[in-house]
């Protein structure tokens, strides 16, 4: 079988035969499964680095409450080489912490009107310690410089 190398996103109306190789990046649709390869721990209220929140999955273990405000969309953008229609999942995790985690948005960060008209699910920001402290949030970007923020479970 030959081997092609494409830049920007792939699709197929018939699925995909054969082994993904090389640098594979993001959710994988239809995988059912999502690893991170690194993880970055935030156990102080914070301001995240771009290259933290790019690892998709963010830790904390803090005995304290923890608000961690997302980086800018031209940031976060840069960072995830982000366009129009670029779709990004970040979970943290808060298993380990022993209180909550409140998750705040920067400039070119938008809470989406699922987030705003209700607050009790999509909205919801905060996560809980313990085991049930975990989420993922949805990053749609608009542009390459700003994204619309949703939790999504």
């Amino acid at each position: 079988m030959a081997s092609t190398t494409f830049s920007g996103p792939v699709t197929s109306t018939n699925g995909f035969i054969g082994a993904l190789t090389g640098n594979v990046t993001g959710n994988i649709a239809g995988s059912g499964s999502t690893t991170h390869a690194t993880t970055s721990a935030i156990n102080a209220t914070a301001t995240a680095t771009a290259a933290e929140v790019a690892t998709g999955y963010i830790t904390s273990t803090s005995v304290g409450t923890v608000t961690i405000t997302l980086p800018t969309g031209t940031l976060l953008g840069a960072a995830l080489s982000a366009v129009k229609g670029t779709i990004f999942d970040l979970y943290v995790d808060n298993t380990a912490g022993a209180s909550v985690v409140t998750v705040a948005v920067a400039t070119n960060g938008i809470l989406s009107s699922g987030a705003a008209d209700t607050p009790g699910s999509f909205g919801d920001l905060t996560i809980a310690a313990g085991a049930t402290g975990l989420a993922r949030f949805t990053l749609m970007f608009s542009s390459a410089t700003a994204y619309v923020f949703t939790r999504t479970a």
